[in-house]
């Protein structure tokens, strides 16, 4: 229990939440004792142990099949942030005491270049000259992945989709402009207006509805009076300027107007003006400086 003034609170035994945790991702209790080692006599006693603690119920027991109360999954929800947080927390407490000092990694999804990225954590990287940075190019779910367990201290993608399990928020906008090989009908234009796409096909990274970015593409051409034919790129990684090479398409891209791809695809401004974040997401209940002075220079 944690006292706070004259309040007295419940709070969740972290080996007791990991128990919880496991028989509801394993979907009953005797796949979770395997996985726990634990005697499902133990692990049964240890959830009912936390249900006390809580005061709620958090499964409805019909034999062996267990399903989530609505409480249930509101715990699963908010405790997996929280156990990752505690291991973080353990890491990083135990290297402060050997005086490790760990290098800051940042994780970033192919549609942010490494350029793009310097240029987010330039202000941190000048203010903590003390301090190592590591980006890392890493596909969302691989994203999620290492800021959950620990191994990447922040992340950066285009859009900005919720999480419930990261905390985010926007951390800068990038201006959207087109890329076309260099020998298309438009690549000599200044500026292009996005209607001038009508008859174009549009390469994309994922398919609407699956990617907020994509989404946000997809809505700009919809806004302009068109809906636009794309295809999803089959080179998945490389730099997003490079997919009118791989496919033939215009691309929305964030690269500097002018030749890209040894003068193999020529980049042009879009009118009207489109911005797309750049969004930072991180473990919930930990602490940065780095991280604070980002976000208190995008405030």
């Amino acid at each position: 229990m944690i006292r706070l003034g004259r309040v007295t609170r419940p709070y969740p035994d972290l080996r007791r939440l990991q128990h919880f945790i496991t028989v509801s991702e394993c979907g009953g209790f005797t796949r979770a004792a395997e996985q726990l080692h634990l005697t499902q006599q133990a692990l049964s006693s240890s959830v009912r142990q936390l249900e006390k603690e809580l005061g709620v119920t958090l499964f409805e027991r019909d034999g062996r099949r267990v399903i989530l109360t609505r409480a249930g999954e509101q715990l699963r929800d908010e405790g997996r942030p929280l156990l990752a947080a505690a291991h973080t927390i353990t890491d990083r407490v135990q290297r402060t005491a050997h005086t490790v000092r760990e290098s800051y990694v940042v994780g970033h999804t192919p549609a942010l270049s490494g350029i793009e990225v310097y240029g987010l954590l330039e202000p941190a990287i000048d203010a903590f000259p003390d301090r190592s940075f590591t980006f890392r190019q890493m596909f969302p779910d691989q994203l999620r992945s290492a800021l959950l367990d620990g191994a990447v201290h922040l992340g950066l993608r285009r859009g900005a989709g919720p999480s419930h399990e990261l905390a985010t928020t926007v951390i800068g906008y990038h201006p959207i402009r087109v890329a076309l090989r260099s020998d298309h009908r438009l690549a000599q234009q200044t500026t292009i207006d996005i209607a001038d796409l009508i008859d174009e096909r549009i390469a994309l990274w994922a398919p609407p509805g699956s990617s907020y970015y994509s989404d946000l593409l997809i809505g700009a051409c919809r806004r302009a009076g068109f809906e636009p034919d794309y295809l999803v790129s089959r080179v998945q990684g490389a730099a997003t300027v490079a997919a009118p090479l791989t496919t033939g398409a215009a691309a929305f891209v964030t690269y500097p107007c002018g030749p890209a791809m040894d003068g193999r695809v020529m980049v042009v401004d879009l009118a009207p003006r489109l911005l797309v974040p750049a969004q930072a997401l991180w473990q919930k209940h930990t602490q940065s400086s780095i991280r604070e002075l980002l976000l208190r220079r995008d405030s």
